[in-house]
Order: C-alpha cells, then sequence, then structure tokens
C-alpha cells in the first residue's frame, strides 16, 4: 500500500494542478471528465489518509512521540526528491525575511563567514529585470489580444511565481555563506544543498581556481565541486570519503571538495573563538 501510496502522489498530484489550471483559465471541460478526475482525486486522498494512519498507529506501537511518529510518517509517506522540494520553497523565503532583516543564517559568533554571492549578484539581478519585463509585456500582449481575463491572471501567478522565485534564490545565497569555524567546515549552495566538514578531517585547504565547472553542485571521481557562475577558487583535501547528500537527495562518497568564495584566501585564515 506504501509504495502504491507514493506512486499515486507523483501522477494524480500533478494530473489536478493541470485540471485547476484550465479550469481557471476558462477551458471548457466535459462534466464527466470533471466528475472523473474529483473522483480519482478523492480516492487518492482516502489512500493517503489510510495510509499515513497506518504508518502513524506503527510508528506509536514502536515507542515513539507523537511528534516523532507523524516525522516518521512524512518521511516514509512523501518521496524524498517531493520533500526536498518542499524544503527548498521554505527555506527560499524564510531566506527573504532574513535578507529584508539583514541576518544570516547558520553564523555562529566568532566564525568566518565566507560569501558566494557577489559573483552572481549581477547575473541574478538581470535576470530579475529580464522576468519583470518580460511579465509586463506578456500581459500587455494578452491584453491587447483580448486574452480572457482568467488565463491573463493564470498567466500572471506564474510570472509572479518565477520572480518570487528568483528574488528568494539570490536571498538564500546572500544570508547562507559558507562557514568556517574551530569544529567544522560549512559549504552551501543556498537552499539547496549544506554539507558540514568536521575540521580534524580536513588535511588541506588551498586557493586553485577553476572555470570549467559543469554545474552548481556536482560530483566526478570521489570529488564534490560546488560552483559559482562555472568557477570554483578553493580546495579541500580530506583525511578520508564522506557522504554527500546531493540537493534531490542522492547520495555520493567524495575525498575532496571545490567550492567558490568572493575571498578564498579568508578560507585559509583560521576561525577565531
Amino acid at each position: 500500500m506504501l509504495r502504491l501510496a507514493r506512486a499515486a502522489l507523483y501522477t494524480v498530484v500533478p494530473a489536478e494542478l493541470l485540471l485547476m489550471t484550465l479550469l481557471i483559465a476558462g477551458v471548457p471541460l466535459p462534466a464527466p471528465v470533471l466528475v472523473a478526475g474529483e473522483a480519482v482525486v478523492a480516492l487518492v486522498l482516502a489512500l493517503e489518509a489510510v495510509t499515513a494512519y497506518r504508518l502513524f498507529g506503527a510508528s506509536r506501537r514502536a515507542g515513539m512521540g507523537r511528534r516523532a511518529a507523524l516525522s516518521a510518517t512524512y518521511g516514509l509517506l512523501v518521496p524524498a526528491p517531493v520533500r526536498k522540494l518542499l524544503e527548498f520553497e521554505l527555506k527560499g523565503m524564510v531566506s527573504l525575511g532574513l535578507w529584508v532583516a539583514r541576518r544570516r543564517h547558520g553564523v555562529p559568533p566568532g566564525a568566518t563567514a565566507l560569501s558566494y554571492s557577489k559573483e552572481q549578484s549581477t547575473t541574478i539581478l538581470l535576470v530579475l529585470f529580464m522576468m519583470v519585463v518580460e511579465l509586463v509585456a506578456v500581459d500587455l500582449l494578452l491584453v491587447a489580444f483580448d486574452v480572457p481575463t482568467p488565463i491573463r491572471v493564470a498567466v500572471l501567478v506564474i510570472d509572479l511565481y518565477g520572480v518570487l522565485f528568483g528574488l528568494a534564490f539570490g536571498a538564500a545565497c546572500v544570508t547562507r555563506p559558507h562557514v568556517l569555524t574551530d569544529d567544522e567546515l560549512r559549504i552551501r549552495c543556498g537552499a539547496y544543498f549544506d554539507l558540514r566538514i568536521p575540521r580534524e578531517l580536513i588535511t588541506s585547504m588551498r586557493v586553485s581556481r577553476a572555470y570549467n565547472e559543469t554545474g552548481m553542485v556536482t560530483v566526478a571521481a570521489g570529488r564534490l565541486s560546488v560552483a559559482v557562475s562555472s568557477q570554483t577558487n578553493v580546495v579541500v583535501e580530506l583525511a578520508e570519503p564522506i557522504t554527500v547528500t546531493r540537493p534531490l537527495g542522492a547520495t555520493e562518497s567524495v575525498t575532496s571538495v571545490r567550492f567558490f568564495a568572493d575571498t578564498p584566501t579568508a578560507a585559509l585564515r583560521p576561525a577565531t573563538a
């Protein structure tokens, strides 16, 4: 039943969102399609509820408290990629609040914060500007062609969400820097990646620039790269392999790490208490 319930989340939820979008846009749908669609959604909701109830009961019988049982039920029922996407959304919104309040996340007193946002700030601002221009231009075109209001509203909401997503991404990069303390090196990529490396596992750190990284967070031949604008400039060698959790939940074992910092030499200075 658990496998069926998880598969239903992958298929029925996107279908329901598509159905809602068509209805908002004013697209006429045959009554049998609407009835069948809502019936399927109702059955899926019932399946999810029954599965969640059984998982929660099993966790409680195993001796877990209510909060722990709820957390275990959520972890078992909702697929890891879906949980990660929801987590990204939440952290992005929190980052917007931190950015407005001019605060940073996870930088304790005495730690060295290693920013990485300056290199990409111009690109992010340019992308946001183009998204706003596109939003206005598309809305004007829809008005000019006398497109029905429901369709205009649906397009406007999608475009506004895109702008909000871009703002959240930029805010997360500013408010969640890399952090170096006496105990660990914390390497981050906005709200999407977070790796803690104990200082005792670090055998060396050096400045070494590379301009050909193929993605923001990549793993190849036992090396993790956390890049900005295809660049990394600090190399960390490890005494033993560590496990890295990639943005959507996959795990890898690595023995060295490359990352980008706006001031790479600051990573080589010890943190002050």
